[in-house]
C-alpha cells in the first residue's frame, strides 16, 4: 500500500468488495417478493461457502466443521446445557487453529499465510455467532424446530455478508430481515451503501498518506528516548484508521444485503449495525468511554458472555476472556490485562479530577491533558497487543511510553474504588 498503488486493499477487503454486487443483487430478488424465505437460507449459505473457498482455500474447513458441528449440539442438547457445550467446542477448536497459526509463524519459515489468517478472523467471528446463539436459546429467546432447523442455523453461520467481517447479527434479527424481507418496501440502499464505501476508501487514502508522508515509519528499536512516543502515537492511529476502514466496508456489505436496517417492529430488531463511531473514539477524554465505544457489537457481546455472567471481578474477567479469543499471544495477554487496569483506574480518577475542577478554565484543562492521556494510553495498548514477539514487548514495556499506564496504576493504589458511571 503506497503511492505506486494507493488502492492496494487488505485480501479481506477485496472479497467483500467482490461480494458486495451480490448482497445488492441478493436484497433486491428479496424485495421484489421473488424468492421464497428457505431459497434464501440457501442462497445465503451457498455464497458464504463460494466466499470461504475463494477467501480462505482449504481453510475454509476451519470454519465448516465448527459450524456442523455447532448445528448438532443445538439440535440435540438440552436449552439448559446447550450455551457450555457450544462455548467449550468453539472456543476449543479456535484455540487449536490459532495454536496451529503461532506454529507456522514461529517455526515455518517463509512469508505468512494470508488464507489462514482469514479463516482464523471469521472463526473468531463464528464463535460471537455460535455463542450468542446459545445464550439466547438457553434463555429462551430462541426455540430450535426439531425438524427442518438445520437450513436456517447453518445459513446464520456461514451466511456471506458477514462471513468475512461485519458488526453482530443476532439470529432473531437474521430469521425477522430474512421473513420480512418480500413484504417491506425497498429503501433506497445503493445511496447510503455507496457512501459507507466511499467512507471506507477516504479512510483507506488516508492512511496510506500518513503512512508515506514522511520516512518509513521507525520501529521501537529505532527510537530514543521521547521520541518512541510519537513513533507509538503514530502507529496507534495508522492502526485504528485500518480498523474504522474495515468497519466500514462492514457495515456496507451488511446494509447491501438488507441486514442493516432498522427492524424496530420485529422480534430481534433494532438500530442499525454498526460498530464504530469515529467522533466519539478520537475525542473522548475517557478510556473507559473509548473501551464501551471500540468495536460496539464485540463490546455488547463480551458484555453479556462474560461481564453479566462474572460472579466475581467481571471487569478483568470479560479482558482476560477476550485476550483468550483474540489468540492468547504475549502482547495481547500483556495488552489486555492493562487495558482491565486502566479502565478501572479510569473510573476513580475522573470523579476526583472533576471535583478539582471549579471552573470552566480548569475543566477545559482538565479534559485537554485526559484526551492526550487517553489518546497515548490507548496507543499503548494496541502497540502492545498488535505486538508479535516477546522481544518487541519488551522494548515497549521498558521505554518511555510505559509512563502513560503508569500513570493509571498510580490511581488505582492511591485513590478509593468509587461507584462505576451508569
Amino acid at each position: 500500500m503506497d503511492w505506486a498503488n494507493p488502492l492496494a486493499l487488505h485480501p479481506t477487503a477485496f472479497y467483500q468488495l467482490l461480494a458486495l454486487p451480490f448482497a445488492l443483487l441478493f436484497r433486491s430478488l428479496c424485495t421484489s417478493g421473488s424468492l421464497s424465505p428457505n431459497t434464501r437460507y440457501l442462497l445465503l449459505l451457498a455464497g458464504g461457502g463460494l466466499l470461504a473457498c475463494a477467501a480462505m482455500g482449504p481453510y475454509a474447513l476451519l470454519l465448516f466443521l465448527p459450524a456442523v458441528c455447532s448445528v448438532v449440539i443445538f439440535h440435540s442438547v438440552s436449552p439448559r446445557q446447550v450455551h457450555t457445550c457450544a462455548f467449550v467446542l468453539q472456543m476449543s477448536w479456535q484455540t487449536l487453529c490459532h495454536l496451529a497459526l503461532h506454529y507456522r509463524e514461529h517455526y515455518l519459515p517463509g512469508a505468512p499465510c494470508l488464507r489462514l489468517t482469514i479463516a482464523l478472523s471469521s472463526l473468531m467471528l463464528q464463535t460471537q455467532k455460535v455463542t450468542s446463539l446459545a445464550l439466547d436459546i438457553h434463555e429462551g429467546k430462541v426455540t430450535i424446530a426439531s425438524e427442518g432447523g438445520e437450513l436456517p442455523l447453518c445459513s446464520y453461520l456461514l451466511f456471506f455478508p458477514a462471513l468475512l467481517g461485519g458488526p453482530l447479527c443476532s439470529f432473531r434479527r437474521f430469521e425477522a430481515q430474512i421473513q420480512c424481507s418480500g413484504a417491506s418496501r425497498p429503501a433506497p440502499v445503493l445511496r447510503a451503501v455507496g457512501q459507507k464505501v466511499l467512507h471506507a476508501l477516504a479512510l483507506h487514502l488516508l492512511r496510506t498518506a500518513l503512512r508515506d508522508s514522511a520516512a518509513p515509519l521507525a520501529r521501537m528499536t529505532d527510537c530514543a528516548g521521547f521520541g518512541c512516543v510519537y513513533v507509538m502515537w503514530r502507529s496507534a492511529l495508522l492502526f485504528r484508521l485500518a480498523y474504522y476502514s474495515q468497519w466500514a466496508l462492514d457495515e456496507a456489505l451488511l446494509h447491501a444485503a438488507g441486514f442493516g436496517l432498522q427492524l424496530g417492529h420485529h422480534p430481534g430488531g433494532g438500530a442499525d449495525l454498526s460498530d464504530a463511531d469515529i467522533w466519539t473514539l478520537e475525542t473522548t477524554h475517557r478510556v473507559a468511554l473509548f473501551t464501551r465505544t471500540w468495536n460496539k457489537s464485540t463490546t455488547r457481546w463480551l458484555r453479556r458472555l462474560i461481564f453479566q455472567r462474572s460472579p466475581a471481578h467481571p471487569l478483568g474477567a470479560t479482558f482476560a476472556f477476550s485476550a483468550w479469543w483474540h489468540g492468547l499471544r504475549p502482547g495481547q495477554v500483556f495488552g489486555f490485562l492493562c487495558w482491565a487496569a486502566v479502565v478501572e483506574a479510569d473510573y476513580r480518577i475522573h470523579p476526583f479530577l472533576r471535583s478539582l475542577a471549579k471552573s470552566w478554565q480548569a475543566t477545559v484543562l482538565y479534559k485537554a491533558l485526559a484526551w492526550v492521556q487517553t489518546q497515548l494510553t490507548i496507543a499503548y495498548i494496541t502497540a502492545a497487543v498488535e505486538t508479535r514477539s516477546l522481544t518487541a514487548l519488551w522494548l515497549l514495556a521498558a521505554s518511555y511510553n510505559s509512563f502513560f499506564p503508569l500513570l493509571y496504576g498510580a490511581s488505582l493504589l492511591c485513590l478509593p474504588a468509587r461507584a462505576r458511571d451508569k
